[in-house]
């Protein structure tokens, strides 16, 4: 059992350190052979993705062995740090259910006969300019795709990278708005028990806004 009782700051940067690993994924990058580029926008965080949660995981476990005290403070950031790593696990499982999809629209998945994906209905290479037409048919054929194939691939990944980065993001924000919240004198009126929506961190005051909406 711990006998520090962290402090704000302690508390802060806690967060704000979760805060950076998550900026982590978003920026990482992962090298992708030329055959595999229509993937590319979804490699890097799905690659750093699982190290990172598996990091967060292990150390809010830590946390919880040692028996945190229970002070207005320390169950804010408990809260804040468990709702991002929540929130992050699953955006995670999005992507990577994204990928699985991806893979087999491109004739890679593993258990089965690999066979040329057919050219999307419709497609017209000769719209696009000289240059581009080479350069989409140069990408295409190490990718082992027809061009209007691959371009729809690459679209889906960008898309499903881009709202992997969004959520990240709104984490992100989150984290380092719950940890300035704990720096400032606002702090001391932080309850969990309820006094207003304002007494909760962040995401899941965010969580709660898209129930009611949904609802």
């Amino acid at each position: 059992m711990t006998t520090h009782v962290p402090t704000h700051t302690d508390l802060a940067a806690w967060l704000a350190e979760a805060a950076e690993a998550v900026t982590g994924i978003v920026t990482a990058e992962h090298a992708t052979p030329r055959s595999r580029s229509h993937l590319h926008p979804v490699l890097g965080p799905l690659t750093a993705g699982p190290k990172v949660i598996t990091a967060l995981a292990f150390r809010l476990e830590d946390l919880l062995e040692e028996r945190l005290p229970t002070t207005p403070a320390a169950l804010f950031a408990l809260a804040s740090y468990a709702s991002a790593l929540g929130w992050l696990t699953e955006s995670l499982a999005d992507l990577t259910q994204a990928v699985d999809r991806l893979t087999v629209e491109a004739g890679l998945q593993s258990d089965a006969a690999t066979t040329v994906p057919a050219e999307v209905p419709d497609f017209d290479l000769s719209a696009y300019a000289p240059q581009d037409r080479q350069a989409i048919t140069a990408l295409a054929t190490e990718a082992a795709l027809p061009p209007g194939r691959y371009l729809q691939i690459l679209g889906q990944a960008l898309l499903a990278s881009t709202e992997f980065t969004d959520a990240c993001t709104e984490i992100i924000i989150a984290l380092a708005e719950d940890a300035r919240r704990l720096l400032d004198e606002e702090v001391s009126f932080v309850r969990l028990g309820g006094e207003g929506p304002d007494s909760l961190p962040t995401l899941v005051r965010s969580l709660l806004a898209r129930m009611e909406t949904a609802g």
